[in-house]
């Protein structure tokens, strides 16, 4: 059941990538630590994904978010509804090359950024290393490493 519950999760993150989805439909909540060592939780739309194995987002370079990867690389991500909730921990790496920033672009982001030459455009780009899944049909559950 495992492996059918992980399938279900990316197939759940997957609808939701590519600024899909209406009000929170393409977002995930991404939680950090600040400059103080206090967590701090951030809404972001999905931009790609492979399964659970990676989520990027994308952002401004000067972001808090940033800011935060850059001092303390771990966090955790959560997506839920009435029906799942899928918790991922793992890293974060902020990448600025060209060839990434233009594979994650997608069209909704246009009102943010000129384009993926935009040197303020980034990609964040988080790791999962463990996973915590729960769907409330058949309350279907599975929790691991990657």
């Amino acid at each position: 059941m495992g492996q059918e519950v992980i399938e279900k999760a990316a197939e759940v993150i997957r609808a939701r990538s590519g600024g899909i989805g209406d009000g929170m439909e393409g977002h995930a909540v991404l939680a950090l630590i600040d400059e103080n060592g206090f967590p701090t939780a951030s809404t972001l739309t999905i931009s790609r994904s492979e399964g659970i194995k990676w989520i990027t987002f994308l952002t401004s370079v000067d972001s808090n978010k940033v800011k935060r990867i850059s001092r303390c690389n771990k966090g955790s991500l959560c997506l839920s509804s009435s029906e799942y909730n899928i918790t991922l921990v793992g890293t974060l790496e902020v990448l600025t090359d060209l060839d990434t920033k233009k594979e994650m672009w997608y069209e909704a982001i246009g009102a943010m950024f000129s384009g993926p030459e935009d040197p303020k455009y980034c990609v964040i780009r988080f790791n999962t290393e463990r996973y915590n899944l729960f769907f409330a049909d058949g309350w279907k559950a599975a929790e691991g490493t990657l």
